[in-house]
């Protein structure tokens, strides 16, 4: 695979976009795309023939993976095997970027619990926070430049961190939410669709809409849209919020341009640059300045995000 280029990936047919290989140490490639949106439907159902994690970064789209419809955000982990089938659509109009890892079967073998990862079809969760930042800590280094040495120990050992993350290691979510829910079918896909909604509103605002704003979008009552997203999600609304605010800020803060925190506080609807300091410190551990210091590549790429 070339190091980087504009259109679909050589290999197969694929969502145009921009990507950038990073490396390909001892059987993990790893790169990242940054989808080109050229019609808003779905493409060819296509058979995934490699083992694959995606990991967003912006953006999102609605995937259809083995005959299931769910939405990507700047939040998913999407894992992929060979002969899962996904089909992809773009109908907010917005190009995602996300990074990819691509890992050799023998990688996963020698793993203890090899059977799982090699065997288990495509799967869908989240990363947190923390998991989050170590992912664009990960790409900013591979992009300053490491041998392949500390190219192959890096991303071994952040494998090992995504595969016993908690949300992707443990059980399937979607017998835990039915246990939560304890509803009819008809009612917990209902429940789906309403947090599913949410989030397309949440992840294509401009983080200045109010619950009210939100509530009336998806065409519920504020107390019913909050209680239905905890139980369907795990998550607050408002924590859904500041995970996806956090990843644009960082995002921002990877950029050359060095735009003020007090110009960000306002962008992303922050009360001020105090605020924003406290809710990122609270999510990644690390105060924004600190943390544009750790994104920041050694050299700027308009072409894929940082």
């Amino acid at each position: 695979m070339p190091a980087e280029g504009i259109g679909s990936d050589p290999r197969r047919h694929t969502t145009p976009a921009r990507w950038r290989v990073l490396g390909h140490p001892d059987g993990i490639l790893i790169y990242q795309v940054r989808c080109i949106v050229e019609h808003h439907g779905w493409t060819e159902t296509v058979a995934q023939d490699r083992h694959k994690i995606m990991l967003g970064r912006s953006g999102a789209y609605r995937r259809r993976l083995n005959g299931r419809v769910e939405l990507s955000d700047a939040t998913s982990v999407l894992l992929t095997r060979p002969g899962d089938e996904m089909a992809v659509a773009h109908p907010f109009g917005c190009g995602d970027s996300y990074t990819c890892l691509e890992i050799d079967p023998a990688v996963l073998a020698e793993r203890p619990d090899a059977q799982r990862w090699l065997d288990r079809g495509g799967w869908a969760g989240t990363s947190d926070a923390t998991l989050d930042l170590a992912h664009r800590l990960l790409v900013a280094e591979f992009r300053r430049g490491l041998d392949r040495f500390e190219m192959a120990e890096r991303l071994q050992r952040f494998l090992g961190r995504l595969l016993h993350h908690g949300a992707i290691a443990g059980d399937d979510g979607d017998a835990e939410v039915e246990r939560a829910v304890r509803r009819r079918p008809a009612t917990l896909a209902a429940h789906r669709r309403l947090a599913d909604r949410a989030r397309e509103v949440l992840a294509h605002s401009d983080f200045t809409l109010g619950l009210n704003d939100v509530a009336r979008e998806v065409g519920s009552s504020p107390h019913h849209l909050s209680r239905v997203f905890q139980r369907v999600t795990g998550s607050s609304l408002t924590a859904y919020r500041n995970r996806l605010r956090v990843r644009a800020v960082l995002d921002t803060l990877a950029e050359p341009d060095g735009r003020p925190l007090g110009a960000l506080a306002s962008e992303y609807g922050f009360a001020d640059q105090a605020h924003l300091t406290r809710v990122v410190r609270e999510q990644v551990g690390h105060p924004p300045a600190r943390l544009r210091r750790l994104l920041t590549a050694a050299e700027a790429d308009p072409g894929v995000a940082a």
